[in-house]
C-alpha cells in the first residue's frame, strides 16, 4: 500500500512540475511572434480589441473632433436621424450627436469649444469637460440641457469635452 501510495503521489508531483514548465515557456514567448493554438503561420492571428474608435481618423480631419476610445455602446451619429440622441455644441462647429446603444456607455474624446450638452431621453450621462488642466464634471439627467464650459464659467475659458459616460 505504502509502495502504491508513493507511486500516485511521484506521478502527480511530475504532473505539476510539467504543467509549470509548459505554463512558463508559454509565458516567456514573444507576444509579437506567439501564434495561438491551431493558427498556422499562413493564417492570421486572432483580432485583439483595443476599444479605439473605429474610423476616428477620418472623422478627426472632417469634423475636427478626436473619438479616442469607447465600450461601442456611445457612438457618433447624423444629427438629421431620427431617435432621440445626446448633442454637443460647440464653438465653431455644427451641432453634434451621439447615440447611446446600450444600458451603459463611455467614450474618451475630444471636442474643443464646448458650450452646451444635452442627454438623450433614455440616459442620464456624467461628462467630464477641462480647460487650463481644470476639469468640470457635469451631471445630466435624462433629456436634461446644461450650459457647459465657457457659458458656465465665470472667466469665460474655452473647454474640451473629454469624456462621456451614460446610464438608466
Amino acid at each position: 500500500m505504502k509502495t502504491a501510495r508513493r507511486v500516485i503521489v511521484t506521478g502527480t508531483a511530475i504532473a505539476a512540475c510539467a504543467a509549470t514548465v509548459v505554463t512558463v515557456a508559454h509565458a516567456t514567448e514573444n507576444p509579437a511572434t506567439a501564434r495561438p493554438a491551431g493558427a498556422s503561420a499562413d493564417q492570421p492571428g486572432y483580432a485583439v480589441e483595443d476599444f479605439a474608435y473605429p474610423g476616428a481618423d477620418k472623422i478627426e480631419k472632417e469634423r475636427g473632433i478626436v473619438l479616442k476610445r469607447g465600450d461601442g455602446h456611445i457612438v457618433l451619429a447624423d444629427c438629421t436621424s431620427t431617435g432621440e440622441l445626446m448633442e454637443v455644441y460647440a464653438r465653431g462647429k455644427d451641432r453634434i450627436c451621439f447615440r447611446v446603444t446600450g444600458r451603459t456607455g463611455y467614450l474618451s474624446l475630444e471636442i474643443p469649444g464646448v458650450y452646451g450638452v444635452k442627454a438623450d431621453a433614455a440616459h442620464k450621462a456624467e461628462m467630464t469637460l477641462t480647460a487650463d488642466g481644470n476639469k468640470q464634471n457635469i451631471s445630466l439627467a435624462k433629456n436634461q440641457w446644461k450650459a457647459t464650459g465657457e457659458t458656465a464659467d465665470p472667466q469665460g475659458r474655452p473647454h474640451f469635452l473629454m469624456e462621456i459616460s451614460t446610464s438608466l
